[in-house]
């Protein structure tokens, strides 16, 4: 190695220490932010607020089924108080009421204020009388023991109230003291974990102590299952990794056999890999340093987007062939030029991404951009200096593939027909073409869907998709606004429109709304006076009640309750959950249910806007609002790829000079991304983004593909390991992205059913459909 090839190795070497390290303090985030917008709208920013922190992306739902109802009864007992003491989760509900012994103590002490049933008429003698006797009747059921010891102080039931308002919305039904199925046949839990929906880890962490704290019960006929957000997201990263494990070593071995075969040494083999490795890298650091996080997605496919840097060791090491380095050095000056401008068509294509208005695509075009650079770069300069003067021993071309490949000329009209076909086709389905709905890049089977909906009805667990907003100045309106929401929906849910919603307002009412229930609360002398008319003829003495009319006072003097007062509960989860503060304000957010054993989950939108207008409060269909962003996210990158695609054009143009040779390049490339989309599309399969992502892939492999055979053809004394370079660089390729078309992940099948016979398909096409002033001697 001469002195100058050292000083480019350690160079590189520094260089890709510095890059990991700066990769090793990169942020990297999983959440669904990916498809918003730069700068979103106020719905908008509400839906990727609820994606990481919202409570509906917090909820684990868990059901016990098998044995009997006792059974069920007691391991949900013994898993809620297993798991209350864990400090995985925050809430665990299962209708107990000694769960909620803490939310107790603290509704005694603001019953008056918290109170729904509160107002003037509750304490006239004629109120006094309904409220006390209805109380004796609760606190005489099981379901009001909790509340006997406080009757006298307590006689009108308020906490029994305050606890019924926070439980009425989708409240499950109850058997042996604990939450079970419609249909009676599981216990049910709700748990709430400490970890956000964002929190992948912690989402995994807490479905594990769930399944531990199951499995520390005596051993039974009983099973567990547990569904919500956090499962679904544990699942996904889980197959994604085992699939990405698994399909790369199967591309491993494939391509390393095949190379093998070429080069009969470890030392090209491995060097082969160097670009691939540098360029990922680079842009990995790239995103981080600008973006200041990079999307998981960015980092899975833009790993994809520069899979064609195995292609340029390729191209050196087979190309350089059985030559000495003078011939090394021949290699820049007879095949660098062709690669350069491969590298430029590909750097047009992705660098128009650059310019979306969504951080996901621009994350990607800067990512696919800068890697691809960084490794044509790293072969230009590199390979060159690591290789020395001893270059790979690749075989010779066999005789009989070069006539073969001049044959191919002879389908030229075929195949031109079958690209008009395909055309034709596309144009005729454009408006099917694509998928519009997101759930096609969701990994989630239809069972655990079916098992989350079943689980959901059973619970009257709120759903991500519906909700009422109130944006105010400060958290006063905020919750002000939240009541006046709540008063027009509470008609709905009376009518059976909807099934119920949750409020920060029901947990912590507005300081007015306080006020205003403690003017309701009378004087202590009028109390007695009144207390006295309203047990006349009761076998109850208005003496024994003495401790009421105390409360009673004290809660007249009492400070409104606050946010501050909620620490150390549930309910502080809860209401943060639902009223969340930014820059310019407060949000509070209204989860609403469908009602019970409605058919379908939908609501009635038109309803629900009409029922709140004027009230200051919006309904969002978060669902609707996200296929509705995602339309416009996808339509955005169709337009960019095809002002990268223009760009290429130009760019080939410029350099090839003829517009005969221009036809030449980019016509294989344009009819293989037409009959392999046309293809999918008849094959039933509806594209979105990641088939998009996939033909950018088809244009950025096919430029180098379809450069070289034009090359090759032009010059009848042309080389002949030119064409093996490229018919080895597209094996690769076939094997590395054919193996993603057999995972269960819709994201990897899609890259993997694009690339792969587009790859293939590119380099047939160039070598039938690229012209030539002489055919190259066999």
């Amino acid at each position: 190695m001469t002195r100058r090839a050292a000083w480019i190795v350690l160079a590189w070497a520094l260089a890709m220490a510095l890059g990991g390290w700066l990769a090793s303090r990169t942020r990297f985030t999983t959440d669904l932010s990916f498809f918003l917008p730069s700068h979103p709208s106020a719905e908008q920013q509400v839906l990727v607020e609820q994606l990481r922190e919202g409570v509906v992306s917090r909820l684990l739902m868990v059901a016990i089924d098998g044995g009997d109802g006792a059974a069920r009864a007691e391991a949900s007992r013994a898993l809620r108080q297993r798991l209350s003491a864990d400090g995985a989760c925050v809430a665990v509900q299962n209708g107990e009421l000694e769960a909620f012994d803490r939310e107790l103590a603290l509704l005694q002490r603001h019953r008056y204020t918290l109170s729904p049933a509160v107002d003037a008429q509750r304490f006239t003698p004629d109120g006094l009388r309904e409220a006390i006797l209805n109380a004796i009747d609760i606190v005489s059921s099981p379901a009001g023991l909790p509340f006997k010891a406080q009757f006298p102080s307590d006689p009108t039931g308020e906490a029994f109230e305050v606890l019924m308002g926070w439980q009425s919305q989708g409240q499950p039904n109850m058997a042996e003291g604990v939450w079970v199925s419609r249909d009676g046949a599981r216990a049910m839990l709700l748990l709430q974990t400490r970890a956000a929906g964002s929190d992948t880890d912690g989402q995994a962490e807490a479905v594990a102590r769930v399944q531990a704290a199951f499995d520390a019960l005596p051993p039974g006929a009983l099973r567990l299952e547990v569904s919500g957000p956090g499962v679904f997201a544990v699942k996904t990263r889980a197959a994604i990794q085992a699939d990405v494990a698994r399909l790369t070593l199967f591309s491993s071995i494939g391509i390393s056999l095949l190379l093998w075969c070429m080069f009969r040494r470890w030392r090209p083999l491995l060097l082969t890999l160097v670009p691939a490795v540098s360029g990922s890298l680079a842009g990995l650091v790239a995103v981080g340093q600008v973006h200041g996080s990079v999307f998981a997605i960015t980092a899975g496919f833009g790993a994809a987007l520069v899979g064609e840097a195995v292609d340029y060791g390729i191209y050196y090491f087979v190309q350089t062939g059985r030559a000495d380095s003078g011939e090394g050095r021949r290699w820049h000056e007879n095949f660098w030029p062709t690669i350069r401008l491969g590298v430029a068509t590909s750097v047009l294509g992705f660098g128009a991404l650059l310019f979306a208005g969504f951080p996901g695509l621009a994350q990607l075009g800067l990512y696919a951009m800068t890697g691809v650079f960084v490794a044509a770069l790293t072969t230009r300069l590199v390979l060159p200096a690591m290789a020395g003067g001893q270059m790979a021993r690749t075989p010779e071309l066999p005789a009989w593939v070069t006539p073969r490949v001049l044959a191919l000329r002879a389908w030229r009209w075929p195949v031109l027909g079958a690209a008009l076909l395909a055309l034709a086709w596309l144009v005729a389905q454009r408006d099917t073409l694509w998928e519009p709905n997101l759930s096609a890049l969701s990994s989630v089977s239809l069972q655990d869907a079916e098992r989350d909906a079943r689980l959901r009805g059973d619970l009257g667990a709120p759903d991500a998709r519906y909700m009422v907003v109130v944006r105010a100045s400060d958290r006063e309106a905020a919750l002000r606004g939240a009541e006046a929401a709540a008063a027009r929906l509470q008609p709905l849910v009376a009518q059976g429109l909807i099934g119920g919603y949750d409020s920060p307002a029901r947990f912590l009412p507005s300081e007015a709304l306080q006020r205003e229930r403690q003017r309701a609360v009378p004087a202590p002398e009028a109390l007695s006076r009144d207390l006295g008319l309203a047990l006349q003829g009761q076998p109850l003495s208005a003496a024994r009640l003495k401790p009421f009319v105390d409360a009673v006072a004290q809660a007249r003097a009492a400070a409104p309750m606050r946010r501050e007062d909620l620490d150390g509960s549930a309910l502080a989860i809860a209401v943060d959950s639902l009223l969340q503060p930014h820059a310019d304000g407060w949000t509070a957010l209204l989860p609403l249910r469908p009602a019970p054993g409605a058919a379908g989950a939908d609501l009635p939108a038109e309803v629900l806007r009409a029922a709140l207008q004027g009230s200051g409060a919006s309904f969002i269909d978060l669902k609707q609002e996200f296929e509705s962003l995602y339309g416009s996210y996808l339509r955005e990158a169709i337009a960019l790829s095809l002002a990268g695609l223009a760009g290429i054009v130009l760019v080939l143009g410029a350099s090839l000079r003829r517009p005969s040779r221009l036809l030449g390049v980019m016509l294989p490339i344009v009819a293989a991304v037409l009959i392999v989309i046309a293809s999918l599309h008849a094959l039933g399969v509806r594209l979105h983004l990641l088939h998009l992502i996939g033909m950018l892939l088809i244009v950025a492999v096919g430029s180098n593909y379809s450069l070289f055979i034009e090359r090759w053809r032009r010059d009848p004394h042309a080389d002949p390991r030119a064409l093996l370079s490229v018919l080895v660089a597209c094996a690769t390729t076939a094997i590395g992205f054919g193996v993603l078309s057999l995972s269960s992940v819709p994201v990897l099948q899609a890259v993997g059913v694009t690339v792969a016979p587009g790859a293939v398909l590119a380099l047939l096409l160039s070598a039938v459909l690229t012209p030539a002033e002489k055919d190259p001697v066999p």
